[in-house]
């Protein structure tokens, strides 16, 4: 976690209260950060009564993975040996519980099973070679619950879903920085 942003009593805050461009618009407004600002949601969902089980799933790349979870060829190529949650960045205007629901119907083809959340995280990231000063900022909206049955989904967008025990699981073998979201959710990967 950063501390970039929280000077509280500094003159250069800036407010998450965003407008057009690449300056601030004026007192009380910034523009978007420069290396972007991503809003997502992720499902952590374990078979009945077992937390240490998680839902994980390797992707099919000949899957409609840009239209329904916004990976683009190059980054799905990157993480297809690798174990992913079910998660998406969100829809424009979106809120956060119908991106919940999004993300079930649309890379696990169901309904969204009772969930609690979301719990709210924030990460900020430096990007090497990057134009601007400021880092990444991720939002993570993040929703835990037991998926209805012992046996995982089945779902046409992946090639492999299954449950598995999150501390057996390197973090070498989970793609998108998700590992993160284990730790941030309690549920380590192995080293």
């Amino acid at each position: 976690m950063s501390a970039i942003g929280r000077d509280p009593a500094g003159p250069g805050r800036r407010f998450t209260r965003f407008r057009p461009g690449h300056e601030p618009i004026g007192p009380g407004y910034s523009a978007v950060p420069g290396n972007g600002l991503c809003l997502s949601t992720f499902l952590i969902l374990h078979p009945p009564g077992d937390r240490r089980q998680v839902l994980l799933g390797r992707p099919d790349v000949g899957g409609p993975w840009l239209e329904r979870g916004g990976l683009d060829p190059g980054r799905l190529a990157g993480v297809a040996d690798r174990w992913l949650l079910p998660a998406c960045q969100w829809l424009l205007f979106e809120e956060p519980r119908a991106s919940a629901e999004r993300i079930a119907r649309d890379l696990l083809d169901s309904a969204l099973p009772p969930v609690t959340g979301p719990a709210v995280f924030s990460e900020t990231t430096p990007r090497a070679n990057a134009e601007s000063s400021d880092p990444h900022w991720d939002v993570h909206f993040v929703y835990e619950g037991d998926w209805p049955t012992a046996a995982p989904p089945t779902a046409r967008l992946w090639r492999e879903l299954a449950f598995r025990d999150v501390a057996r699981v390197r973090r070498a073998e989970i793609g998108r920085n998700q590992a993160d979201i284990l730790d941030l959710a309690g549920l380590s990967p192995a080293p």
